[in-house]
């Protein structure tokens, strides 16, 4: 089982393209950093795919 303590949903869409890297940088840039137990969720343009980091 995977422990989920918050779900943080991008208001922005996001290129699926890009790595979990970028994804993590966008995290970092908001945040500050990534927090343990967390997801982050974001959608591609026409919101029919979600990359959950």
């Amino acid at each position: 089982m995977i422990r989920i303590d918050s779900i943080w949903l991008a208001t922005e869409p996001i290129d699926m393209r890009v790595g979990m890297d970028t994804a993590l940088a966008r995290v970092v840039q908001v945040f500050g950093a990534a927090r343990p137990h967390h997801a982050y969720l974001f959608t591609n343009k026409r919101s029919t795919r979600i990359k959950v980091l």
